[in-house]
């Protein structure tokens, strides 16, 4: 019987930093601290005053507040059940499905490491982010030495064009914000920050990943499947973290231009459905076949 304590260790530690994390943010919702700053283009921004936002933008603010509410309502509790199935199970759908959301933990972390004003949760945010990277660092290591048969379904047209839109539903909601920049040197929204790490993060590892996956199933290499969790789970992830993130933005009196909503909002609500669909057949194949 195989045993990963040290991936589940972990994995357990994430979930208490976690819970610390997103309460801390939750409960910095308070609109009523803004104040204004000037940005290093000398431009006048509403900053959020609040928490431990309190030297975020207003904007920023509300997607991170979003985010928490995300994580802790959805995050936390579809952790420690990927733990609590895996310890019980031990099985490659338990570990495979574990895995998945190590991934998509240690997407958040890095968000918030690298995207967050420093504030006191630092230390809190770097040991999520450590404790995520080396479970999931071990789980690629063990999970690398397991072979998945890959199910035929995955030659079908539906999981080419999940991974086709995948790919390029990140370059459709960001990259236009970008080339609109070329001109002034500087992002449209960049307010008082000094880059956009989703940007990166998105364009620059998860669009790849959904090509490479596509042509390991193409090749029906057996990481593939991997890669296909990874991805099914993380855009079901970010299809309801979109919504939590546009509701708190919205009460918050944000202003969201239509299109904004479409291209950042409705794009991955919908790929998230669309996975949630594809995962529930992917892994009712890998039971099936084992």
């Amino acid at each position: 019987m195989r045993k990963f304590q040290m991936m589940h260790i972990l994995s357990t530690a994430a979930i208490v930093l976690l819970i610390m994390i997103t309460l801390c943010g939750m409960l910095s919702w308070d609109t009523s601290k803004t104040y204004e700053t000037v940005n290093q283009y000398g431009e006048t921004i509403k900053m959020w005053g609040s928490g431990i936002y309190a030297r975020d933008s207003y904007l920023k603010a509300t997607i991170f507040i979003g985010s928490d509410m995300c994580m802790l309502f959805i995050g936390i509790p579809l952790t420690a059940l990927s733990v609590i199935y895996d310890v019980k199970k031990k099985d490659k759908l338990s570990f495979l499905l574990l895995v998945s959301v190590l991934a998509w933990l240690l997407y958040y972390a890095a968000s918030l490491c690298f995207g967050v004003t420093y504030n006191m949760l630092f230390l809190a945010y770097t040991a999520l982010f450590v404790c995520t990277f080396f479970a999931f660092i071990i789980g690629i290591y063990r999970i690398s030495g397991e072979h998945f048969d890959v199910p035929d379904i995955l030659s079908g047209k539906p999981y080419t064009v999940f991974l086709v839109l995948s790919g390029i539903s990140t370059f459709i909601a960001w990259l236009p914000d970008i080339v609109s920049s070329f001109g002034s040197g500087r992002l449209q929204l960049i307010e008082v920050y000094t880059t956009e790490i989703t940007y990166i993060l998105d364009m620059g590892i998860i669009s790849p990943t959904a090509f490479i996956c596509l042509y390991l199933l193409k090749k029906r290499n057996s990481f593939g499947v991997v890669l296909l969790s990874v991805l099914l789970i993380g855009i079901i992830v970010v299809g309801i973290l979109v919504i939590f993130q546009t509701a708190v933005q919205l009460v918050s009196g944000v202003d969201l231009p239509i299109p904004a909503i479409i291209t950042k909002s409705a794009i991955f609500t919908l790929l998230g459905i669309y996975a949630a669909i594809l995962a529930g057949k992917l892994y009712k194949a890998i039971v099936e076949g084992e």
